[in-house]
């Protein structure tokens, strides 16, 4: 398995892709060959991304109420859980969000809100929030609407915003047995629109739902099909009243071998460790940045805390700075 990895390392350090029957042979590394399949997986990562650290902060800014019934999800309106319910921030609250986005050393500000799709009203709201801040404020502003039109996305890209997250969350062939309401082809479609307008598109999943190793390489040869520039890794949080909320946990193994797996399928992406690093990593997170991950989501989620943004930003001076 050694020499395996060495040799797949050097050929896409040489510009080789990944088969997908190469991703599936490097679910064979065991503890013993963990290190050197993060080890490479950091060299791809500094040879094609650089040692440049991406941060990204995100605002709620509409909670709940959600009419999609995904199994993991604390605002859909299937489940009784502890989430808050609200309507669409004031444009004041997105812009003072994105000032403090910037003031704690984000690079990316992302306005996120529940639902489908936003109401006109809701989207005029947005865009003039957006306006506003690309105005005033040097920050890179992302937004993650639901399954918008193609008539709100060409408004957004004439606004100037860097990505759209819009997420296919795992598998295809895992993704109805966490979410009913609507399907993967529906999420699929939406991300090729964005590339096709030339938006840069934020999507990636979340692993520990209890799909298989091999549900999470298929999901990254998704993006790797979709050239996807940003790729979001959220752990599951289980969340007190959804249908996972007891869930098994994935290893902190098995975590960073999927993180590093996901660097050699997708080399010149940005990696983002998102939701659920704090509670599933734990003392392990800064392992995630030498395993081929490079971005990260900080000052909190949609429906929970992150830690404090001085012990991440302690972290990223530890790891030498990679800002």
């Amino acid at each position: 398995m050694r020499k395996f990895v060495l040799d797949l390392l050097d050929r896409i350090l040489d510009g080789s892709s990944v088969e997908f029957e190469d991703a599936i042979k490097l679910l064979e590394v065991d503890r013993d060959g963990l290190l050197l399949l993060l080890y490479s997986a950091d060299r791809i990562r500094r040879r094609f991304c650089g040692d440049k650290m991406h941060l990204c902060s995100i605002i709620n800014a509409k909670s709940g109420a959600c009419p999609e019934d995904c199994k993991f999800c604390a605002q859909s309106s299937f489940y009784n859980t502890d989430c808050r319910v609200y309507p669409l921030v004031s444009s004041l609250e997105l812009f003072e969000a994105a000032r403090n986005a910037k003031r704690i050393g984000a690079q990316s500000f992302c306005i996120v809100t529940s639902g489908l799709v936003p109401e006109e009203e809701e989207f005029e709201k947005i865009k003039d929030a957006v306006r506003k801040i690309r105005d005033e404020i040097a920050i890179e502003v992302d937004c993650s609407l639901g399954r918008i039109t193609e008539k709100m996305m060409k408004e957004l890209k004439v606004l100037g915003i860097k990505r759209f997250n819009h997420n296919l969350e795992t598998s295809k062939e895992f993704f109805g047995k966490v979410c009913t309401t609507h399907s993967f082809e529906d999420r699929y479609k939406t991300v090729q629109n964005l590339r096709a307008l030339g938006i840069e598109a934020c999507t990636g999943g979340i692993i520990g739902l209890g799909e298989s190793p091999i549900d999470r390489i298929e999901l990254a040869f998704f993006l790797k099909e979709l050239g996807v520039e940003c790729v979001p890794i959220n752990i599951l949080n289980p969340r007190s009243g959804t249908p996972l909320e007891n869930q098994r946990p994935l290893s902190i193994f098995e975590i960073l071998k999927t993180i590093a797996i996901f660097r050699f399928i997708l080399p010149k992406s940005v990696i983002k460790v998102a939701g659920g690093r704090e509670l599933n990593l734990r003392d392990f997170q800064a392992l995630a940045f030498l395993s081929g991950a490079n971005g990260m989501i900080i000052g909190g989620y949609l429906t929970t805390k992150g830690r404090p943004v001085e012990q991440d930003l302690q972290m990223i001076y530890d790891l030498g700075g990679m800002l």
